[in-house]
């Protein structure tokens, strides 16, 4: 599909992170909702589970065994989540729908094994904008495992075509030591710097932004799609992106 964006939008902007219990930031949801309906075309939406998921993961340790309450009750919470981004979004005027990846991906080994893409074309098709989120999935060697907004994103940019991808973060890009934002990671620098980048300073049993960082780099390097992670907690800075602005940090093949 041409001029396809894929935008995640980080569970620590809609959540409260350092919350033990799910916690909605529902101000912030609904100025994001508000943003991406005054940019919007081709769009498919990812947003991460934060305090919704995180530490029910944790609880039931869903990295490292099958739990099967833990399973249930870890998709019932970031569901509670995507229905109130849905809600948002259909409010602010987005034809937004729900993709629970619980139903409609595979793993294997913590990886995604296979994906039921087709609705989901079929909804870009219809002018439809899908909205995934950071699930728990069932998994062909675990049982089950933690499925990151991160991993979801490079996985459906290459099987879509995505012309444009941005991560939104609660930070300027990705920072080097001084905290300055660095403005270009090719996969060379990336060896370069990856030592500087940080995880997360909440509960994520996801790899914070080293990993979101490595994703976006694999994929460039494997595809040539760029990416942008920038300051998606920065009134505007959603819109800016979408228009092309160059903000926070470009991950491309080469310099």
């Amino acid at each position: 599909m041409n001029d396809l964006t894929v935008l995640k939008i980080g569970g620590s902007i809609i959540t409260d992170k350092s919350s033990p219990v799910p916690k909605a930031c529902n101000n912030e949801i609904a100025r994001i909702a508000k943003e991406i309906a005054s940019g919007h075309s081709n769009l498919v939406i990812v947003h991460g589970a934060g305090s919704f998921g995180h530490p029910l993961a944790l609880k039931y340790k869903l990295n490292k065994q099958f739990h099967a309450r833990g399973v249930i009750e870890t998709h019932r919470s970031v569901k509670e989540l995507n229905t109130i981004m849905i809600d948002a979004l259909v409010s602010a005027g987005v034809q937004a729908v729900p993709v629970h990846p619980f139903n409609s991906f595979m793993l294997e080994n913590g990886r995604i094994k296979e994906m039921f893409i087709d609705p989901i074309q079929e909804m870009l098709d219809r002018n439809l904008v899908p909205v995934l989120h950071g699930d728990v999935v069932m998994d062909k060697t675990r049982g089950g495992a933690v499925l990151s907004g991160d991993q979801i994103v490079p996985y459906i940019a290459r099987k879509l075509g995505a012309d444009k991808i941005g991560i939104g973060s609660n930070t300027d890009g990705v920072l080097d030591a001084n905290g300055q934002t660095i403005p270009v990671i090719t996969p060379a620098s990336f060896n370069e710097i990856r030592f500087l980048i940080g995880g997360s300073s909440h509960t994520d049993v996801t790899g914070g932004m080293l990993g979101k960082v490595q994703e976006l780099v694999d994929l460039a390097d494997m595809t040539g799609i760029e990416s942008r992670i920038f300051n998606a907690a920065s009134a505007g800075n959603i819109q800016e992106f979408m228009k092309g602005a160059a903000i926070g940090t470009l991950i491309r093949k080469v310099k």
